[in-house]
């Protein structure tokens, strides 16, 4: 087994000193290719034309042509940026309120181009161009979008080309009113709903938030959605095109998907934070809890009396006088010593620094001594110790609980069973921060039928993914790119390809031939026992030939001994009829078959292969 191991090892380096070796003749014929290019070069050319039309060249990659998606029915707003200007965009130009002056302007700079590593020549998106700087930008729809009894959808790309630090690319949609002043956009103008990934550090967010103005009050309060369960990582990192789209149905129910794929949905009711209706009940703000509320649920024993033998002033440790001095302790010499080799500065002034002293080091006389100085008994725990007396714990015959305000009706309560029938919106704008550049934007449309946001997001982002589909190599050809990067990685797929087909062959084929019972006779080698799994033929006709050949070639040694034995019985035999006066017919029947019995299993012994002897010619 170690011989195949080795032989194992060994060919696999032989694999790994041919593949090198391939490698360095490539490089070599690549060099003299490069020299002889010139020399070869007007041959090469006759030979190119006549080969021309003779080899066939391999087929081209399938290619994608982008076409601009076209909405396949109604919708409120689309945008493919495909006619490569900001018509119908507005750049804001507001300030923010609560930031310095340097950072509060929107000068943050918007194009739009073609993605950086574009599969569909002529596909142009919105991108953010610059970093670290507020962007707003924003379009008034087709016309204002009211929540009624039709879902309410709205889908766009993004492609976090460089990926992201700190940023978001999330959507507002502005409440209806504020469009006319879209050049004063900011992050404080009212809007209805917020959609879209955000991500700071190591929190991946999908937001979805939507205001609700309370009918008891009329003010406006944010709820968010529940997060995610799934795990958002991979659309912020893998810099590749996803889709975002946000479901909202008439029976409140909502649906969040990224790539065509629910990643969230809930209940406008029961799955936003905080809850939509407040609760009918509220503590009252004006309760205070009596002075004489009890909240101890357990209090000293107030008839508990401190035992007498109680000592308080017990110590926790004592000496054990059961303790003896070590022999051989140095109670004369101290534990440190000064250094005799120490001398006292050039500049030591004993006026300024004090009389100089020797630093002290350990004693070199207590290294071999079991201790030094004064000898002093160990402590031990006091077993008389008991501390402090406290009386125990009994249970409050006063507790009252834990005090909590009485509870009031909410004077704010209100119950809205619809909150579907959002305030209604007329313009979409992003208002963004980022830490990184060139988000780019893509396909927005907003509309209330499900197959045609579908269709719209085939035709987009569906035929992105088909380009980057074509433009992937296949497995092989990505294995032999990360190679090319990593060569160590020959040794890998070495190791998991050419290794098992090798042990294959090596366990299957070199298997040891067993030999047959002709070449056994012919060399009269010693044979195994018969397998049980013979067939019974070949069983029984072998045993047939062996009792027939050991009846002819038995040596005169085994006959001698056997009639030895037969005669040293008959003599026993004889002396025992004598000695018992002739004895009983049963005892010599016993001892007959006995006989029998030993003369039969000396036949089987000498019929088995094992002991027979070799035959003289």
């Amino acid at each position: 087994m170690k011989q195949r191991w080795l032989l194992c090892a060994a060919l696999l380096l032989v694999g790994n000193i041919l593949v090198l070796a391939h490698e360095a003749d490539d490089h070599d014929d690549i060099e003299d290719d490069v020299i002889d290019i010139d020399d070869d070069l007007e041959d090469g050319v006759e030979e190119v034309e006549e080969l021309k039309h003779e080899v066939s060249t391999p087929p081209p990659l399938p290619k994608v042509t982008y076409s601009a998606p076209v909405p396949t029915g109604e919708v409120y707003f689309a945008e493919n940026f495909d006619k490569g200007t900001l018509e119908g965009w507005v750049l804001s130009k507001a300030k923010k309120d609560d930031a310095d002056d340097e950072i509060a302007k929107y000068d943050g700079k918007w194009e739009v181009q073609e993605m950086k590593d574009t599969k569909l020549p002529g596909d142009k998106g919105l991108v953010l161009v610059s970093r670290a700087k507020h962007h707003a930008i924003a379009a008034k729809l087709n016309k204002p979008f009211i929540f009624d009894s039709k879902p309410f959808i709205i889908q766009y790309e993004v492609n976090f080309q460089n990926g992201i630090e700190c940023g978001g690319a999330y959507v507002k949609l502005i409440s209806k009113g504020h469009e006319q002043h879209l050049d004063q956009f900011h992050d404080k103008t009212p809007y209805t709903i917020m959609f879209g990934p955000d991500k700071c550090g190591e929190d991946y967010k999908l937001h979805f938030i939507f205001r609700h103005k309370s009918p008891k009050t009329g003010k406006y309060e944010e709820k968010h959605a529940k997060r995610p369960d799934a795990d958002l990582k991979n659309y912020f990192t893998d810099k590749k095109t996803h889709l975002y789209t946000l479901v909202l149905n008439p029976d409140n129910s909502f649906e969040i998907l990224v790539d065509q794929t629910v990643v969230n949905s809930g209940n406008l009711l029961s799955d936003m934070t905080p809850a939509v209706n407040p609760p009918r009940e509220i503590e009252d703000p004006n309760d205070q809890k009596p002075e004489d509320w009890d909240e101890r649920a357990k209090i000293a024993d107030p008839d508990a009396v401190k035992p007498d033998d109680w000592d308080e002033d017990a110590p926790a440790k004592i000496p054990d006088e059961d303790a003896v001095k070590p022999e051989g302790w140095l109670d004369d010499e101290p534990e440190y010593v000064p250094d005799p080799d120490a001398e006292k500065p050039e500049d030591w002034d004993e006026d300024m620094d004090g009389e100089w002293e020797a630093p002290q080091i350990a004693n070199p006389k207590c290294e071999s001594a079991p201790g030094c100085g004064a000898w002093q008994r160990p402590t031990i725990d006091n077993p008389n110790y008991k501390g402090k007396w406290k009386p125990p714990m009994i249970d409050n015959p006063n507790y009252q609980g834990i005090w909590k305000p009485r509870k009031i009706p909410n004077p704010d309560f209100f119950e809205d069973l619809e909150p579907f029938k959002m305030t209604p919106f007329s313009a979409l704008g992003l208002e963004l921060w980022s830490m990184t550049s060139d988000i780019f934007f893509d396909n927005f449309i907003i509309c209330t039928d499900r197959a045609v946001a579908d269709d719209w997001g085939n035709d987009g982002w569906g035929l992105k993914k088909a380009a980057d589909g074509a433009a992937e190599p296949g497995v092989v050809g990505q294995m032999m790119a990360a190679a090319e990067e990593r060569p160590w990685l020959w040794v890998v797929y070495i190791l998991t390809v050419a290794l098992p087909v090798f042990l294959v062959i090596l366990f299957c084929c070199s298997g040891k031939k067993q030999p047959s019972a002709a070449e056994y006779k012919k060399t009269d080698a010693p044979q195994p026992d018969v397998n049980e799994e013979e067939k019974v033929e070949e069983k029984d006709k072998g045993e047939a030939e062996d009792e027939e050949e050991e009846t002819n070639e038995e040596k005169p040694e085994d006959k001698q001994r056997r009639d030895g034995e037969a005669e040293t019985a008959s003599q026993d035999e004889e002396e025992e009829e004598e000695e018992e006066g002739g004895g009983e017919e049963e005892e010599e029947e016993e001892e007959e078959e006995d006989s029998k019995s030993d003369r039969k299993e000396e036949e089987s012994v000498n019929r088995s292969p094992r002991n027979r002897k070799p035959r003289k010619d």
